[in-house]
């Protein structure tokens, strides 16, 4: 029982971050979508709008990489982590 309420809780985990960087994608789908609209329709000669676009694209790159993260990267975590908690059950 023990195992699968610590299944449950890394299940969990992960999947509350994979919800909070979608809430993430979608506020920086609108946000971008509403300020290009404004620049197209207030200035289109200044095409500001690429500033918040990349900046903010960044950040939720990283954010992504976090969540999703490179499978091997992820997999050598979890190992170190199985292996220090197998360090303190004993």
């Amino acid at each position: 029982m023990v195992k699968n309420q610590k299944n449950y809780q890394r299940a969990k985990g992960r999947v509350e971050k994979k919800i909070g960087f979608m809430i993430h994608a979608s506020i920086y789908f609108f946000v971008n979508a509403g300020l290009i609209t404004l620049n197209l329709t207030r200035s289109p000669e200044k095409l500001w709008f690429i500033w918040p676009l990349g900046g903010w694209g960044i950040g939720l790159l990283f954010h992504a990489l976090k969540v999703f993260g490179t499978g091997s990267a992820a997999r050598w975590k979890e190992r170190m982590i199985e292996k220090e908690q197998s360090k303190l059950d004993q």
